[in-house]
């Protein structure tokens, strides 16, 4: 009888935690704030993108300096939309009349495949990026051309492409 007891009790115990803890940690899982990336995380991909259409271009991998153009784009336009303010200060008015300028001018030297123009206009960004950070009071981190490949893992070449 005694095991009978102990029996019913632990299914009553166990049935009891099956419908109470799913719901607590769902409860638990609607007050978890949704993840926004920080700026640095942002920059840093950013960042990352900015040295591979570098090596892109220098190797005349146009159709691969064109995805890394779209995908640096894509990350400015999710600093705007995720940090649209840094400690106080707007971002798109310092990002639009600087970065956007050349960021034409670089889908312009790639559609014409012209390397000295990718250059200037490389150039003309990472002195963009520079003017940003200057302004927001990061002057240390001062952007240019990289000088060695982000990844060792990934040809720049446009070696075996159709």
């Amino acid at each position: 009888m005694k095991r009978l007891c102990r029996s019913m009790t632990a299914a009553v115990i166990a049935l009891g935690l099956a419908t109470v803890l799913p719901v607590a940690a769902d409860e638990h899982a609607r007050a978890a704030p949704p993840y926004t990336p920080g700026l640095g995380e942002l920059m840093s991909a950013n960042q990352m993108r900015h040295a591979k259409l570098w090596f892109a271009g220098e190797a005349g991998n146009w159709p691969l300096a064109a995805y890394e153009m779209d995908e640096l784009k894509e990350g400015f336009d999710d600093v705007l939309a995720y940090q649209p303010h840094f400690k106080g200060k707007p971002i798109e008015p310092l990002l639009k009349p600087t970065v956007e300028p050349a960021l034409a001018k670089l889908d312009a030297a790639i559609a014409a495949k012209d390397r000295a123009r990718f250059e200037a206009a490389f150039d003309e960004l990472s002195r963009a990026c520079s003017f940003c950070h200057q302004e927001l009071g990061y002057g240390f981190i001062a952007i240019q051309r990289p000088t060695a490949p982000p990844f060792t893992n990934q040809r720049f070449d446009a070696a075996g492409q159709p």
